[in-house]
């Protein structure tokens, strides 16, 4: 389509106004424009296409045969639009929540909690699609997502959610081997990482941990890097938003703590303006996590 050929969209606006109303006043109340700016615009339209479209009737405005056979592709044209517009604002409007996160922060923070959400919003349906991956917010069609980091993305807008930093943990018989011990000491025990967080490792060696001569074991998923530690397989360094429950059971005990930082997971989303149904999770996880 070359726009080129096309008149401007506010002045076929106003001529199809005004020919379905046979008015510049009813025209100009429907679009909340003025008298003299409808008139301006049919006007303006007989001017490029060099020929007459309305012409004075009585109290209103008849349509001569040019004006007929536009108002009549307009007619059509807009009202393709208007379908369009309202197809797609029922869909929108009728879809579930996109929600995406890590495959951790889903198993070990969300999935325990969600069951509240659903029982209180069963009104709201939700999509959640954990992944490793860093998505596309726009390209995916995702209305928010968890993000673990310092809150910086840009072109997107965060808001912490909760504080996240690493934490050492094991399981309490593998622990007391390394309770009050230096770095060095827990480097001779057995750990368990995760094979796809290299980030892990990484804060490791900014705490003093140095692993390239431990036993380590790496497995696919967090999950099974908890079930090992929770066994005594080994130590496990985990944000501690996600082992909260098991310091809290005694099922896994911390060995060392970093102090806090900006570091954490982030309601991430998108700058444009949000559903009552986003708005509502949004709320909901603020007040869980608080």
């Amino acid at each position: 389509m070359d726009w080129r050929d096309i008149p401007s969209l506010a002045a076929l606006r106003a001529f199809e106004a005004t020919a379905r109303l046979s008015s510049f006043s009813a025209a100009a109340r429907e679009l909340n424009v003025t008298h003299a700016a409808i008139a301006q615009h049919v006007r303006g339209l007989e001017t490029e296409f060099g020929c007459e479209l309305v012409f004075r009737q009585g109290a209103g405005m008849g349509l001569t045969e040019a004006g007929r056979a536009l108002s009549v592709s307009l007619g059509d044209g807009f009202s393709t639009i208007a379908s369009g517009v309202r197809d797609l604002r029922a869909a929108t409007q009728g879809r579930p929540l996109t929600i995406g996160m890590t495959p951790t922060f889903a198993e070990n923070w969300l999935m325990p909690r969600i069951g509240a959400f659903w029982r209180e919003h069963p009104e709201i349906e939700l999509s959640l699609q954990p992944s490793h991956t860093v998505v596309d917010m726009r390209r995916d069609g995702l209305d928010l997502t968890i993000r673990y980091g310092r809150g910086v993305w840009p072109g997107l807008e965060a808001q912490m959610l909760v504080n996240a930093n690493y934490v050492i943990v094991g399981a309490p018989e593998l622990a007391a081997k390394g309770a009050g011990g230096t770095m060095k000491e827990l480097n001779a025990l057995p750990w368990v990482f995760e094979t796809h967080r290299p980030e892990q490792q990484v804060w490791a060696q900014e705490v003093g941990l140095d692993l390239s001569h431990s036993s380590v074991t790496k497995v696919p998923t967090n999950a099974m890097v908890l079930s090992a530690a929770r066994s005594g397989a080994g130590l496990s360094i985990q944000g501690r938003a996600l082992v909260e429950a098991d310091l809290k059971r005694g099922s896994l005990l911390c060995l060392h703590e970093a102090p806090l930082s900006a570091l954490g997971y982030y309601l991430v989303t998108r700058p444009v303006a949000r559903s009552e149904g986003l708005k509502t999770f949004i709320r909901w996880l603020k007040a869980v996590a608080e």
